[in-house]
C-alpha cells in the first residue's frame, strides 16, 4: 500500500485558506490539479461540524481517485468510509486503532523526534510525517525547526515513507527530498495561495 502513496500530502486548516475562501473549492481544484491524497484536520471542530465536511470530502476525493485521512478521530473516519487516519501524540494506540478500522486502513503517525519515529514505525503505522523542518507558524508549537539535517537522519533509521512537514515551500522542496523525505505534507503552501492549481504544477515538477 505504502509503495502507492502520493509524494504530496495536503492537511487542511480552513483558517488559512486563501482570502477566506471555502475549503471545500480549494481542495477540490487541488484534487483537479493532481493531489491524491488529504487530511482532514480541523481540531477546532466538533464531531456534529465535522462529520458534513469529512462525508463531502469523501464524495470528493472519491471522484478523483484520491485517499482521504482524518486527523485523530477515528469515530469520523468509520463514519464516512475514510482510507485512513492520522494520529498524533495523545491519540488512541496505533495498535488499537489498526483492530477498529481493519487491516487494509492506512495510518499516518505525526513525530517530532527520533524516539517518536522510531516508535511509530515499531508500532505498525504506514507512514510518518515529520517536523517541523522549518519554521511555521502553524507548527511553531512544537518548538523549533528540526532541520534537514535532522530529517535525513531520520529517513536513514526508517523504512517507512517519512513526509517532511513544516515550512515546506517550492524553493526547499529538493533539499528536503535530497534528505531522504519520501515527500513532502503541506498546509499553507496549497491552501494560502491564489493559484493552488500552479502550486501543486510547481511542487510536481519539484518532485
Amino acid at each position: 500500500m505504502t509503495e502507492s502513496l502520493p509524494k504530496i500530502y495536503l492537511i487542511t486548516d480552513q483558517k488559512q485558506t486563501y482570502k477566506q475562501r471555502r475549503l471545500i473549492d480549494i481542495v477540490e481544484e487541488l484534487l483537479q490539479a493532481g493531489i491524491r491524497m488529504v487530511q482532514l484536520r480541523e481540531k477546532d471542530l466538533s464531531a456534529a461540524e465535522l462529520y458534513p465536511l469529512a462525508r463531502d470530502l469523501r464524495v470528493l476525493t472519491h471522484r478523483y481517485n484520491a485517499r482521504l485521512l482524518i486527523n485523530d478521530r477515528i469515530d469520523i473516519a468509520l463514519a464516512v468510509g475514510a482510507d485512513g487516519v492520522h494520529l498524533g501524540g495523545h491519540s488512541l494506540p496505533i495498535k488499537k486503532t489498526r483492530e477498529i478500522l481493519g487491516s487494509h486502513a492506512l495510518i499516518g503517525v505525526s513525530t517530532h523526534s527520533m524516539s517518536e519515529a522510531e516508535s511509530a514505525q515499531n508500532q505498525g503505522a504506514d507512514f510518518i510525517t515529520y517536523g517541523p523542518i522549518f519554521f511555521t507558524p502553524s507548527k511553531a508549537p512544537f518548538g523549533s525547526p528540526v532541520g534537514v539535517d535532522s530529517l535525513q537522519t531520520i529517513c536513514n533509521c526508517c523504512k517507512i515513507p517519512v513526509y517532511a512537514l513544516g515550512g515546506i515551500k517550492i524553493d526547499n522542496t529538493r533539499e528536503v527530498l535530497k534528505g531522504g523525505a519520501y515527500g513532502v505534507a503541506m498546509i499553507s503552501a496549497l491552501l494560502s495561495t491564489p493559484a493552488p492549481n500552479q502550486a501543486v504544477q510547481q511542487f510536481s515538477a519539484e518532485i
